[in-house]
């Protein structure tokens, strides 16, 4: 399947690769449609960086910027340049996905990322997800906030630390009444 990279995004054209990407896995976002089922998409999808390099390495799309084909290095490194924390935060996507969960950005969450079981418009997402580093200062006001949202959104509050190269540790938090 054939992506075209544009500024800070990729986009299928051909409406049956959209289709077969969003309906095996729920990639992407369907041009102007909000909640999308697999069999209404009929317009280009729209994928995340991200998404796009990790299906780029399990040769699911092919990328191209300005008729020219980019390989996973130079797809990488311009993930890089959009993304803070992009090594981290790819190995937390990457693991996720992995394990068959559906993962999007959780932007609208104050979040990294907000994972699915099923995928949107079947569930929501039972988890949110905020990407930090073995030496970041985390404050107990943010884990409060964190955990507040969470609980107003009826999802849970995990913390993602990335461990060397291929490992993650997660550290999850629960709220409940005594």
């Amino acid at each position: 399947m054939k992506c075209e990279l544009v500024e800070n995004r990729l986009i299928v054209w051909n409406i049956e690769d959209s289709r077969k990407l969003f309906g095996n896995g729920y990639y992407g976002k369907p041009i102007g449609i909000p909640k999308p089922k697999p069999d209404e998409i009929n317009v280009p999808l729209i994928l995340d960086l991200i998404e796009g390099l990790y299906l780029l390495e399990n040769k699911k799309i092919s990328i191209y910027r300005e008729k020219k084909k980019v390989n996973p290095k130079v797809m990488r490194e311009i993930c890089k340049t959009e993304y803070h924390n992009f090594d981290k935060k790819y190995l937390v996507y990457k693991n996720f996905r992995d394990k068959g969960y559906i993962i999007n950005p959780g932007i609208k969450f104050g979040c990294d990322f907000a994972v699915y079981e099923k995928g949107p418009g079947i569930d929501h997402a039972p988890f949110l997800i905020q990407v930090y580093s073995r030496s970041d200062h985390i404050t107990s006001t943010a884990i409060v906030l964190a955990g507040r949202l969470a609980t107003t959104v009826r999802k849970q509050f995990i913390l993602a630390i990335p461990k060397g190269k291929d490992k993650v540790d997660f550290l999850a938090l629960d709220w409940w009444k005594a």
